[in-house]
């Protein structure tokens, strides 16, 4: 019956009580699982966690009514509220108490006028007295198609982190109750085991905790590990399984959300959580996402989704459909499984998103739930300059030729364009990330024979050797004098090739120090030196350019992007050829070193 609830407040300090409720007049005190509304005074659970996405269930759903079951303590009244597409609010039901001790009250709004957007929440208001709400349940009274339900945990090297999630999770006894097992896939060489707090979260989990050691296989490889075991018994029992990373800030609700929300799907749906950032936890990374495989990006917003959203003043009332969703949390219920067979042994990044693809092909949405979250490293402090670009740029090729029609004319533009760029602002270790990419993916499908292992050492190896990519310690930076860019060029084709001439030719500035966030290709281009800021404001890193080695790499990029551009059509044919064996519980079982027995 219960699909959510209404929290008052975060489960940790760090994470802001607005997402959960906010007073709108007067003083309120709210606790996790209450709210005490002083006397002339309103409280509103209008916000990220505290709203019911009521046009999602009524998409995707049979559900026709909810029910919000509350206990009140006091005088006053509790009114259920109702927002469309717009964001324009509306009365629903409501209820009103007088000297309530631990009073039932209940409320009910029918799930008809949703369909392009809208969400439910609760508003309590007092006038000459106090009024305490809590324990509120959302519940329907359709039929769930029942499973038990599982959470996969993937870590590597970030034992502590994994042990707070865990410990998050473990200290929320009505979500623990709704699951049969807890999976850490641990493939790290600092062990989650080692930490003083393991034997106490495993002991709070009460015996639902599976520990599971394994060489390091990425993402993909520990989260099929999950998946694997998950779905290792008799089809009837495979459960619902929450894929969640390791180093996230959970709100352990949003997990029951969509578990519930999956078990009503009319036909089954991978059902997603979305990302709050953690440096700005107020902000949503993006409300529902796209690839677009031409231009080999990930994580474009699908139109009519928000993108860097600060959730204080931005409600999503609008629904919007996912292509597919990151495996920050998401739930991939097993039949889902059972047909398209497990992810791609990518490694490393474009898992998440072929699968997704994959799934839509074969008639299975995904949902991205509004109200199902989780906090989650800024992207935007992230640099590309570092060895997961090899993974994004092979994997985003590999996904394309097996998922698009594979316009390899546009691939090799887009690839061209971004070689070039990296050059002339003197990225060369990038430039070499990118060919090395390229020659991987025309290997084929046997570059996925280990499940990535080799092609991590090798790039990590290949990048030693270019000093750009180390970043140093800000205090140790030469004084150079500040350089701030020009506009974006009207033109970038023609200034990156008047970019690159002059490093040919040795035209340039001298030397600059650039920031962060003026980072861009025509500015540090024009320079001989330049100590540039990393997003992830920890350092700096120094670039100088390298005439002998700009010209080499530009050599082996034409040879490389050639290359691509006469094969590729025929390499992805290959791809396609071997999506069933890759994917394939055999092939897992091959790479785990595990029993090889077939349940698909």
């Amino acid at each position: 019956m219960l699909v959510q609830r209404t929290l008052f407040a975060p489960p940790n300090d760090l994470e802001p009580a607005e997402l959960y409720a906010t007073t709108e007049r007067g003083v309120a005190v709210a606790e996790r699982g209450r709210v005490t509304v002083a006397p002339h005074a309103l409280v509103s659970t209008n916000t990220y966690f505290g709203r019911f996405p009521a046009s999602y269930w009524q998409r995707w759903t049979p559900v026709g009514r909810v029910r919000v079951e509350a206990r009140a303590h006091g005088t006053g009244r509790v009114r259920l509220m109702a927002s469309d597409t717009a964001g324009d609010a509306r009365p629903v039901d409501g209820v009103r108490v007088s000297g309530a001790v631990a009073e039932p009250i209940g409320l009910h709004a029918t799930l008809n006028r949703f369909t392009d957007g809208g969400a439910l929440w609760l508003e309590a208001d007092t006038e000459a007295a106090e009024l305490t709400v809590g324990d509120v349940r959302w519940e329907v009274n359709d039929r769930a198609r029942e499973r038990p339900a599982a959470v996969v945990i993937c870590t590597y090297n970030r034992a502590d982190d994994c042990v707070a999630t865990l410990t998050t999770l473990a200290a929320d006894v009505e979500c623990m109750a709704g699951l049969d097992t807890v999976y850490v896939v641990d493939q790290g060489s600092d062990p989650v085991s080692s930490r003083t707090g393991f034997d106490a979260v495993k002991q709070a989990l009460g015996g639902k905790l599976r520990y599971l050691r394994q060489p390091n296989l990425g993402g993909a490889g520990g989260f099929t590990r999950g998946l694997y075991e998950a779905t290792s018994g008799a089809a009837e029992n495979w459960p619902y399984l929450v894929l969640m990373d390791d180093d996230i800030a959970l709100e352990p609700d949003t997990v029951p959300r969509m578990i519930a929300f999956a078990a009503r799907t009319e036909h089954p749906a991978i059902v997603g959580g979305q990302m709050l950032q953690q440096l700005h936890p107020h902000r949503l990374h993006v409300s529902a996402e796209r690839a677009d495989l031409p231009h080999l990006r990930a994580g474009r917003p699908v139109p009519g989704a928000v993108h860097d959203a600060d959730l204080t003043s931005t409600s999503l009332d609008t629904r919007v459909n996912a292509e597919y969703n990151a495996w920050w949390s998401c739930l991939i219920p097993p039949d889902i499984v059972r047909e398209i067979g497990y992810p791609l042994p990518l490694f490393f990044q474009w898992d998440d998103i072929e699968y997704g693809l994959r799934a839509r092909a074969a008639g299975y949405p995904t949902v991205t739930l509004p109200g199902a979250g989780v906090w989650h490293a800024d992207f935007a402090w992230k640099d590309w300059d570092d060895w997961p670009r090899y993974f994004s740029l092979r994997n985003a090729l590999i996904v394309s030729a097996v998922h698009s029609d594979f316009n390899v004319r546009q691939a090799t533009k887009f690839l061209l364009a971004e070689f070039g760029r990296y050059l002339v602002s003197m990225r060369y270790g990038l430039a070499r990330t990118l060919l090395m990419a390229v020659e991987d993916f025309l290997r084929g499908p046997q570059i996925l024979a280990d499940g990535g292992a080799q092609a991590a050492a090798a790039v990590r190896k290949a990048r030693a050797h270019h000093p750009e990519t180390v970043v140093h310690p800000a205090h140790g930076a030469p004084d150079l004098p500040v350089s701030y860019p020009a506009p974006t060029p009207s033109m970038p084709r023609l200034v990156l090739l008047k970019r690159a001439a002059w490093q040919m030719l040795g035209v340039a500035r001298g030397q600059a120090t650039i920031a962060a966030k003026h980072n861009h290709w025509w500015h540090v281009s024009l320079f001989d030196t330049a100590v540039v800021t990393d997003p992830s404001q920890e350092g700096v890193r120094f670039r100088h350019r390298n005439p002998a080695l700009l010209r080499d790499l530009a050599w082996r990029g034409v040879r490389v992007l050639s290359e691509f551009s006469r094969r590729a059509p025929r390499v992805g044919r290959l791809y396609r050829a071997a999506m069933p064996e890759l994917t394939s519980r055999r092939n897992w079982a091959r790479l785990f070193g595990a029993d090889s027995r077939a349940h698909l």
